[in-house]
C-alpha cells in the first residue's frame, strides 16, 4: 500500500479568491491556470495497518499544526473512499522555492492526492482525483489535471473539479519565474476576501473573464490569453489589498519586473506579460523565440530567475523513485 507521485505547481491565469465552503475548499468562482515544469513536488505515501499515528514530513521537516490539518483532510478523505482506517507515512519534497508565490501548495496537494489514491488502490480519473486534492488546496485540483486547466465552481465533488483545456499554446509558452523571496499567507487572504469592498466588483466580471480566457486558449491566441492574465493579477491584488488586513505582497523588485515587462512590450514589441498570484514573485510569460531576451531583462531587475515550460498532469512514479 505504497506509492510515489509527482505534480507540477501552477501559475494562476484567472485566479480564484475567497471560499464558498472553507472546509471543503470550494471557491466562490471558477479559475484557470497553467502548470510549470520542470519545477515539481514529489511525494511518497504508505498506508501501514500496524502504524499508531500518521507522520507527515515535507522538505525534511515534520509538519504539525495547520499544515498537518490540511494534509489530514486529504488523507482522511482517501481513507473514507477506500473503506479503511490505516495510518500513513507521508514524505514530500519540492524542487523549487516554497511560500513565495510559486504555487507550491498546488503541486504539494496534487502529488499527495495522486499518491494516496494509488496507494489505496482506488480507480479514479484525474478530474475525480482533483476533487480529492481540492480538500488541501483548491489550486491543487488544477495541478492534478495539469497543463492548462479549469477548476469549476460547485457545491459538491462532481461539480467542483478540474478539467483540461486543450490549446495550441502548450509547446510555445515559456515562463520566466522572477524569484522575490517574501513570505506570504494565502489562506488568510482567502478567508477575508469577501470582506473587501472590491469583491463584488470582481465577482461581477469574473465569469466573462473565464469565458474570454478559455476562448483565447482554445484559439491559441497568446497575446489575448496572457494580457487577460496580467489584468487579472491586478484585479486580484486590488481585492487582496482592500481586505481587513490590507495585505500588500508586492516588493520593490516586483514592481521593477512589471516595468521591465511593459518596456519590452511597448518599446521593443516583445510578446511578454507579467502575472502574479498571492505573493511577491512574478511569472513572466513569453514565447520560445523571445525567452532569452526576456530572461536577461528580468534578471537585470536584481532577481534570481528560472525558465519553465508547461507541465503535465500529476502522475505515479516507479517504485525506484520513492523517497523512502
Amino acid at each position: 500500500m505504497k506509492a510515489t507521485a509527482k505534480a507540477h505547481p501552477i501559475q494562476g491565469l484567472v485566479k480564484y479568491h475567497g471560499m464558498r465552503n472553507e472546509e471543503l475548499r470550494m471557491p466562490y468562482h471558477d479559475s484557470i491556470s497553467v502548470c510549470t515544469a520542470p519545477s515539481h513536488t514529489k511525494t511518497t505515501v504508505e498506508f501501514e495497518p500496524d502504524r499508531d499515528a500518521d507522520r507527515y514530513v515535507v522538505d525534511g521537516e515534520q509538519v504539525d499544526g495547520r499544515g498537518a490539518e490540511r494534509i489530514r483532510a486529504v488523507v482522511d478523505h482517501v481513507r473514507e473512499l477506500a473503506g479503511f482506517d490505516h495510518r500513513v507515512r507521508f514524505h514530500s519534497e519540492n524542487s523549487f522555492p516554497t511560500n513565495i508565490g510559486f504555487g507550491s501548495s498546488a503541486s504539494g496537494f496534487a502529488a499527495a492526492a495522486r499518491a494516496l489514491v494509488a496507494a489505496a488502490d482506488l480507480d479514479m480519473t484525474h478530474p475525480e482525483i482533483s476533487a480529492v486534492a481540492r480538500r488541501g488546496s483548491a489550486s491543487a485540483a488544477r495541478a492534478v489535471t495539469g497543463a492548462f486547466s479549469h477548476l469549476h465552481t460547485g457545491l459538491n465533488d462532481h461539480d467542483c473539479r478540474s478539467t483540461r483545456i486543450e490549446t495550441g499554446l502548450e509547446d510555445d509558452l515559456r515562463v520566466v519565474a522572477a524569484e522575490v523571496p517574501a513570505y506570504k499567507e494565502t489562506e488568510e487572504a482567502h478567508r477575508e476576501a469577501a470582506e473587501s469592498h472590491m469583491f463584488d466588483a470582481r465577482m461581477a466580471h469574473i465569469h466573462e473573464q473565464i469565458a474570454a480566457a478559455r476562448d483565447a486558449l482554445r484559439n491559441g491566441e497568446f497575446d489575448r490569453a496572457f494580457e487577460l492574465a496580467e489584468h487579472d493579477s491586478l484585479s486580484l491584488a486590488a481585492t487582496t489589498m482592500t481586505g481587513p488586513s490590507g495585505w500588500v505582497y508586492w516588493q520593490p523588485r516586483t514592481i521593477a519586473v512589471f516595468n521591465a515587462v511593459r518596456e519590452l512590450r511597448a518599446e521593443h514589441d516583445v510578446p511578454v506579460y507579467f502575472s502574479v498570484d498571492t505573493g511577491a514573485s512574478v511569472y513572466v510569460n513569453t514565447t520560445a523565440d523571445h525567452v532569452d531576451r526576456v530572461e536577461r531583462a528580468v534578471a537585470d531587475c536584481g532577481v534570481d530567475t528560472h525558465v519553465w515550460e508547461v507541465g503535465g498532469p500529476a502522475r505515479v512514479l516507479d517504485p525506484d523513485d520513492a523517497l523512502f
